[in-house]
């Protein structure tokens, strides 16, 4: 199953696919389909390679006319391929495996109605498990897909959607023209009684593009299409001006589908979504602004990821962090959503720095040996780094410049594959920078810098000396040239903005090395703040001086705009997370400050951050009482919120969350009976739940009531928050019940045993789950070894003892790590990244005095 780069480019060297023919029969049987699958494809003469195929059943392997047997050549998972010639054709008859984890071909049974619901999802190794196919990027090829499924049910992939044949006894076929040349991890095939809503677009050369929305017909009542064309058609016209290519595909459709794993898949022209963004309750406006940065995130992959294509995984950052960017950049500049940096600067770069403190970071350009590698490799480095480090290119080399280049290159490069010189040697033609040390200090080194100001002034305030301070770990020294801004801000005494917190003054500069001076600050009068990083354009943690620290405690709300604000939040989480500043001080900073906050994914952030310091940070003889002083702060939060608010849902959903005293527990049971109302706070379905597993977790709410509940929900939404409610009931036995579902027999789809496990981590008293820690420490190397990436990655990362902050938990994590070895690298780095969450949360207890 684990190919590696040495096999991929041995083999693209020995060999060049052409096309697919696939012919697919979903009507077989509930367990598995029917696959035939027809290569076309020149060799050296005389060479052996193999073929990718993860099979149920091989009945036939015929090469140019010669039938081989399958015994002898398939073991299920790769079929080999002897004294190939020099144009060769290839057909494969097999059985393919229906799967319940979110890969290759996903079967779901709409528990509303009964209804079958199929997607493909094929990143990164998964096309293999629906058709035989050289499963590497840079083979590229055209496809063609025939299926053959029940006649109601709609089917759409890569190429236009044709009108299905008769193929009797309540059957039809679908016969797809070949699609355009791309890589096998982004073709895809949806099928199912899916419902549409249609539209289209012009693109800017003048063809109409057919554009759908598609999403299962218990779902489609909620479905706000409309939203999701004007998103589409503000992306489309911002991409296309912007790279200078008109939409390379004939048709664009965007579906939403069930228990995705991740949060879309940029498919050719027929783009996958999770179904929670389809809402059937009031939401977050952070969730409606998280989809629609997907939505952009997606589109810009057609040209980048799509079009152009990486040669093989280790630049699968630069695909991910250009979409991330690029979706964001749109958002700011062509959408409703103006203060989009701010969102990125809260939610991306926290993952990032997040991410790039654990031991286990990487560079930007990572090596990635094998699809192992690679897997693990889906972080917040090869996101959300690599798109701060791209805002960063481009403030160092301008936009426009920038854009140049990216515009020569997709033009020189289009239906072809790549690598990062390729880029950068249009981006250095554009700008007329030389990017070669920027390219070794950006992308091939690990580690974040940070900023600290270094200031003298008068008596009377007049700043006679100023400069930057660049910092970095001892594992990681690299000190990294940036683009960075440092702004000055005082309290507006008189006008509109009398009150407020505003910047005053301005000096961009390039920041490099241990000292950076700024003598165009020397002469002036300081302010009440000083921000590093203003408008957030470098990636580094900042922290502010004395003077500044004080103004940001007492005036953070008085901030005119929510960028600088978020930055200076941003500074005060590091320092409690670094165990610089004790964890009470930061919980009292955010239940101070976050009423004034405007930014609905800032306050869901800032909740999270509080979350992870009350359970975590917190010194253990006060977690109990910080725990439940910070519920009752949430719960006046929501009272005082403005009804109907944001605001008001977030202070709820959190109060809900964190309520563990009998008195809180009341509260929420009187939430959920509607005995206690808060004004034009709507009790919908998805609020119920909210407040059912609450009483759950905290020995309120038994199994007759969560079974009463999906009774009344018997959705698929419902069935996960079950599963959660089910999970959290803080018992032994329902404790040991969760865990032999999860762990022993693997029941449900890897979506149910998320949720569970969800709810099997949520406890109040953690001594329920200290007799899992040998459990879980005996078993993950056989959930490893035997499930799917996937389903083997939620497990080992969600049932990590992580809440069990001790010595004792480390002992145990380093003797396992001791007698595995660096034999499995990708299941080390998983549990080398929870370990760290315990070492850091030892360290923020022992600062929180």
């Amino acid at each position: 199953m684990n190919l590696t780069r040495a096999e991929a480019i041995e083999r693209t060297a020995s060999l060049t696919v052409t096309s697919y023919d696939v012919t697919l029969d979903l009507t077989t049987s509930e367990r598995t389909f029917a696959s035939t699958t027809v290569v076309s494809f020149s060799a050296k003469e005389g060479s052996s390679s193999f073929i990718d195929a993860v099979t149920d059943k091989v009945h036939q392997v015929t090469l140019n006319g010669v039938e081989l047997d399958p015994a002898e050549v398939s073991d299920g998972v790769r079929i080999q391929l002897p004294d190939l010639a020099a144009q060769n054709v290839l057909t494969v008859k097999a059985d393919g495996l229906y799967m319940n984890t979110g890969e290759g071909l996903h079967r779901f049974v709409d528990p509303v109605d009964g209804e079958v619901y199929l997607y493909s999802q094929f990143e990164v190794p998964d096309s293999r498990r629906m058709f035989a196919v050289f499963e590497q990027p840079d083979q590229k090829a055209t496809f063609t897909f025939h299926v053959t499924a029940p006649a109601h049910w709609d089917v759409i992939s890569n190429a236009p959607t044709p009108a299905p044949e008769a193929a009797g006894e309540g059957k039809a076929v679908w016969h797809f023209e070949p699609t355009l040349t791309m890589s096998s991890y982004i073709t895809a095939l949806i099928a199912g009684p899916y419902e549409c809503v249609r539209g289209e677009l012009t693109s800017s050369n003048g063809r109409i593009v057919p554009l759908g929305v598609f999403a299962r017909k218990s779902l489609m009542e909620f479905l706000d299409a409309e939203n999701i064309f004007e998103l589409t058609r503000q992306g489309f016209e911002f991409f296309e001006q912007q790279f200078g290519v008109p939409y390379p595909f004939p048709k664009y459709d965007q579906l939403f589908v069930p228990e995705f794993n991740a949060g879309a898949m940029e498919n050719a022209g027929a783009v996958t979504f999770l179904e929670s963004y389809v809402f059937r309750s009031k939401v977050t406006d952070a969730m409606v602004e998280r989809r629609a940065i997907t939505i952009l995130h997606e589109l810009a992959h057609m040209w980048f990821g799509d079009l152009v294509t990486m040669r093989w995984w280790n630049d699968l950052w630069l695909n991910e962090s250009f979409a991330e960017f690029m979706s964001t950049l749109a958002a700011a500049e062509n959408t409703k959503y103006v203060d989009s940096w701010t969102t990125f600067s809260s939610l991306e770069k926290s993952w990032a720095y997040r991410q790039d403190q654990l031991p286990s970071t990487h560079p930007i350009k990572a090596e990635i040996n094998d699809l192992e590698d690679v897997l693990v490799n889906f972080d917040g480095i090869t996101y959300a780094k690599g798109a701060s480090v791209l805002r960063q290119l481009v403030a160092w080399v301008g936009q426009e410049e920038f854009m140049a280049g990216v515009r020569a290159y997709f033009s020189k490069h289009a239906w072809s594959n790549t690598e990062l010189p390729d880029l950068m040697v249009e981006l250095e033609a554009a700008s007329g920078r030389d990017l070669s040390v920027w390219t070794e200090k950006w992308l091939e080194t690990a580690g974040v810098n940070t900023f600290k100001p270094a200031i003298e002034v008068t008596d009377d305030g007049v700043i006679t000396s100023f400069s930057i301070l660049q910092s970095a770990v001892a594992e990681h020294p690299t000190l990294r040239p940036h683009r960075a801004a440092v702004g000055f801000y005082s309290l507006a005494d008189s006008g509109e903005d009398a009150g407020k917190l505003v910047r005053t003054h301005r000096v961009e500069l390039d920041v490099d090395g241990a000292e950076t001076p700024v003598p165009e600050l020397v002469g002036m009068a300081r302010p009440a703040l000083i921000l590093l990083n203003d408008d957030d354009l470098a990636y580094a943690k900042i922290r502010l001086d004395a003077q500044s620290l004080a103004t940001a405690k007492t005036h953070l709300k008085d901030f005119k705009d929510s960028l600088p604000r978020t930055l200076v939040s941003a500074s005060a989480w590091d320092a409690a997370r670094d165990g610089e500043t004790p964890a009470r001080e930061y919980v009292d900073f955010v239940l101070a400050t976050i009423r004034y906050e405007t930014d609905s994914t800032v306050i869901m952030v800032l909740l999270r951050q509080l979350a992870t310091a009350l359970h975590f940070y917190v010194a253990p003889e006060r977690q109990l009482a910080t725990a439940v002083a910070a519920a009752d702060s949430l719960w006046e939060l929501a009272q005082g919120a403005a009804a109907g608010s944001d605001a008001q849902l977030q202070f709820v959903k959190a109060f809900a969350g964190h309520a563990q005293s009998a008195t809180q527990l009341d509260l929420v049971q009187a939430l959920l009976d509607g005995t206690r109302e808060l004004d034009s706070l709507a009790l919908d379905t998805d609020m119920r739940w909210e407040f059912i597993i609450s009483l759950a977790a905290g020995g309120r709410a038994d199994e007759t009531v969560i079974d009463a509940a999906l009774a009344l929900d018997n959705t698929q939404n419902g069935q996960l928050a079950a599963a959660t409610a089910h999970a959290a009931i803080p018992t032994a036995e329902g404790k040991a019940g969760t865990w032999e579902s999860v762990v022993v027999r693997g029941d449900g789809a890897n979506a149910v045993q998320r949720a569970a496990i969800d709810g099997f981590t949520k406890v109040w008293d953690t001594a329920l789950l200290q007799p899992y820690v040998a459990k879980y420490f005996g078993a993950i190397r056989e959930v490893w070894e035997t499930k799917s990436y996937e389903t083997a990655s939620t497990i080992i990362t969600g049932l990590y003892p992580v809440q069990l902050v001790s010595q004792a938990t480390l002992d145990a994590t380093d003797a396992f790590l001791a007698e595995l070895g660096t034999e499995v690298p990708a299941l080390r780095r998983l549990l080398v990244e929870s370990r760290d969450t315990v070492v850091r949360a030892l360290r923020a207890q022992a600062a929180d005095v």
